[in-house]
């Protein structure tokens, strides 16, 4: 039983679950999210209802983790549960491309991928092509080389292990309709993890948002937009912001009724009352356009 902040809405953080139907690392159904937790390479199915009290209730359908708590934490970190909105809220209803987007979307938590290898491969697999065929990349990537578990009829999938990875060449990427580059960043971010290189850990030891940003713009196939990805969804920087990122220019876009794409310098005006909320500014911003 996971005890959920005021500043929670189920409706408004399952709509942003359900947006592509080609999603691969968990079923929503009835208002209930089934998906496989893989701690320490242990894989644990469970099933997450929210019930009247606003209690997030998780069940272990399969698998067992060495410590449950392991698997709450998990949870915890995927929803961003532990981090204080109050703050954003006060900005946010006064903030005029913000505004509307709170109200209607109040309770929506900065929903993350806590496995930095996951978010990496994300971010390489989203780059330069629009997110259906993102989501239809993942889709092929992880039924083509992650494992699963059969409950009731129904596979669930769990995200390939940097491990196997780290040992597969581009040709075996090749039936997955990715560029090659993308199969080189991938097997390379892998390998950089494999070796003990890279890891979550260790980004996080760096002393300052700049330094973690420049770690990972120095890895093969990652750049500043990808990067930003990963620290605001992953490593959670609150002041992570992909200022290039095609969503959030199209949000503006909309919001001013632009006939032309806001330049950088302009979103970088629009956006200095978010100053360390760029993250959750951002995450919103995304919701106009679905």
């Amino acid at each position: 039983m996971i005890e959920l902040p005021e500043e929670f809405d189920l409706k408004a953080n399952l709509g942003y679950l359900e947006r592509n139907k080609n999603e691969c690392m968990y079923e929503v159904e009835n208002d209930t999210i089934t998906r496989v937790i893989a701690i320490d390479e242990i894989p644990t199915l469970v099933r997450i209802k929210v019930n009247d009290s606003n209690q997030m209730v998780v069940h272990f359908l399969k698998g067992k983790p060495q410590e449950t708590i392991d698997v709450v934490q998990y949870i915890r970190e995927w929803f961003d549960l532990d981090n204080d909105l109050t703050p954003f809220y006060q900005m946010a209803k006064t903030d005029p491309f913000l505004k509307m987007t709170v109200e209607k979307f109040y309770g929506l938590r900065l929903i993350g991928i806590p496995d930095l290898f996951e978010a990496l491969c994300w971010g390489v697999l989203g780059q330069q092509i629009n997110l259906s065929f993102a989501y239809t990349l993942k889709k092929q990537f992880v039924e083509k080389f992650g494992e699963s578990i059969d409950w009731e009829g129904k596979k669930y999938w769990i995200f390939p292990s940097y491990k196997r990875i780290a040992k597969l060449t581009p040709i075996d990427l090749a039936d997955i309709k990715m560029t090659v580059k993308k199969s080189e960043y991938i097997i390379g971010i892998a390998q950089l993890m494999a070796s003990g290189e890279l890891s979550k850990e260790k980004l996080r030891e760096a002393e300052n948002f700049k330094e973690v940003e420049k770690s990972l713009i120095k890895i093969r196939g990652i750049g500043p937009w990808t990067a930003n990805y990963v620290l605001m969804r992953c490593l959670r920087f609150p002041a992570a912001f992909p200022i290039d990122d095609a969503g959030l220019i199209n949000a503006i876009k909309t919001l001013l009724n632009m006939d032309r794409k806001p330049t950088k310098e302009e979103i970088l005006k629009i956006s200095i009352p978010w100053r360390n909320w760029e993250s959750y500014a951002t995450f919103y911003l995304w919701r106009v356009l679905y």
